[in-house]
């Protein structure tokens, strides 16, 4: 049977006890000084539900080391030994986070995590050499990472042709505007997952079978030449937590909640998720109570509380965390739609949100907007509402070059506003939405008389474009802009 409390506020506490499985160590890479001993470790979670092995903090208090790795897992078959330094998760360098976060941070990364992992011998040598922290922890910055691009078939078919070498590697040549390119695969991109899979053991009449077997859309995890050719030097693995998402068919959802004088009007329930492990789904939701209100459906499921995973944890816990949040409690959700898309790349779905940082608010968007899912009431006079919060967007253009937005200005009105946001674009991932207000770009302020000049030079401007938005709706916009008046 499974459990059921009704929902009435919660946050957590949960013990930093960890455990990881199907592991790929990647070759040291090639500077023997320092690096010789540097591993990365992609951990996965298969039949058992932890990582497999445990991680306190440096006596020194100072850095986070394995005391213990279980038998029989992954994480030991692997070579990850007690006393092991943990100096990386996925993209983050955390040798010098708090203990809480690096736990979190793994927690968050389920099933699969990449560790950067430095022997407890040679971490002692490295830093009595004072080597910096950018030579000790290689990351990979925003822009040059794998890809995981979505391609829904069209007219055209998938919109790319596969080339290959030896086993397992596999290229892409693109068709010129086809759904490849349009998904954001950039052009003579390795192809290291479909839908989930690794493709290094394929031949290339069992690619094919499985690209038929996909039907109408696939999911391709992908790197390109220049990412490529940036792992290959810092001895960084191509590894799927490690990605981002181009063109995704569907994202979490960050809803924030204020308890009414009814509560937040749903129920939490344990049920068995798609990978037949229990979960903790929302149900019953109440017609125009906080929940309803914050766009919460009826069979969404929690994945994290307060920017917390709350990944493996039971019933319980999970209300007690939800509990300590008070009256006003920030919930990351999944549809049913977007649970088994996360369940087939096998990657967690907080990995594609913008920031785990919790609005100070249920009515500050800041980080938070593109998950939002119901607009504020329309503005009943023609001056502009105020604004729901400021957030800033960095943006690095697509695939042909553009951002994916087009602005708009009002005749004798205060303000340049987003008018259109491509699906897909660089701008829709970044969060920009139409309606939202320019306040700065590359920290210029805007709103006098040279604006339109400086815009017109953004095409010419070295990327990343760096936003400062004021977030407001699309009703909000329409209904103090006179028709006809918008440039």
């Amino acid at each position: 049977p499974s459990a059921q409390s009704e929902h009435r506020g919660c946050q957590s506490r949960g013990g930093p006890v960890l455990v990881l499985l199907p592991v790929l160590c990647c070759p040291p890479p090639p500077d023997p000084r320092s690096w010789e001993r540097l591993r990365f470790c992609l951990l996965s979670k298969e039949e058992s539900r932890s990582f497999g092995f445990h991680l306190q903090q440096g006596r020194d208090g100072a850095g986070h080391v394995v005391c213990r790795v279980e038998p029989g897992t992954s994480a030991q078959r692997q070579g990850l030994q007690e006393g092991d330094r943990i100096l990386g998760v996925n993209s983050d360098v955390v040798e010098h986070e708090d203990y809480v976060s690096v736990v979190r941070r793994i927690r968050a990364s389920s099933p699969r995590v990449l560790l950067t992992v430095l022997a407890r011998h040679v971490y002692d040598v490295v830093r009595a050499q004072q080597v910096d922290d950018a030579h000790l922890c290689p990351t990979l910055g925003p822009g040059v990472r794998p890809r995981l691009c979505h391609i829904v078939k069209d007219e055209g078919g998938f919109g790319f042709s596969v080339t290959h070498g030896y086993r397992g590697h596999f290229w892409l040549v693109l068709s010129t505007g086809g759904a490849a390119e349009r998904a954001g695969v950039p052009p003579g991109a390795r192809l290291l997952e479909m839908n989930g899979v690794s493709v290094e053991k394929f031949t290339y009449n069992q690619l094919t079978r499985k690209l038929w077997q996909s039907g109408e859309q696939v999911t391709l995890l992908v790197a390109g030449p220049e990412v490529e050719e940036q792992c290959r030097q810092l001895g960084v693995p191509l590894a799927a937590p490690l990605a981002e998402g181009w063109a995704l068919p569907t994202k979490p959802r960050c809803l924030h909640l204020e308890k009414g004088p009814q509560g937040f009007g749903f129920l939490l329930r344990e049920e068995k998720g798609l990978d037949g492990r229990p979960g903790q789904f929302l149900r019953e939701v109440d017609p125009g109570q906080p929940a309803e209100k914050a766009g919460m459906q009826a069979g969404d499921r929690l994945v994290a509380v307060a920017g917390e995973s709350v990944e493996g944890l039971g019933h319980e816990e999970t209300v007690s965390r939800i509990r300590a949040q008070g009256s006003r409690v920030s919930l990351t959700v999944v549809d049913p739609a977007a649970d088994r898309f996360f369940t087939m790349v096998r990657l967690s779905p907080l990995l594609f949100l913008k920031s785990t940082e919790v609005p100070a608010s249920p009515q500050d968007t800041c980080s938070a907007s593109l998950f939002e899912t119901g607009d504020p009431p329309i503005a009943e006079t023609a001056e502009p509402p105020g604004p729901l919060g400021d957030h800033k967007c960095i943006l690095y253009p697509g695939p042909g070059g553009g951002y994916g937005f087009r602005l708009s200005c009002v005749a004798n009105g205060p303000r340049l506003f987003v008018s259109q946001v491509t699906p897909g674009s660089s701008a829709a991932r970044a969060g920009l939405q139409m309606g939202d207000v320019i306040l700065e770009v590359n920290g210029y302020p805007v709103g006098g008389e040279n604006d339109l000049e400086r815009l017109q030079q953004l095409a010419e401007a070295e990327p990343p474009l760096c936003l400062k938005l004021a977030a407001r709706s699309q009703q909000d916009w329409k209904a103090w802009i006179p028709p006809g008046s918008a440039e």
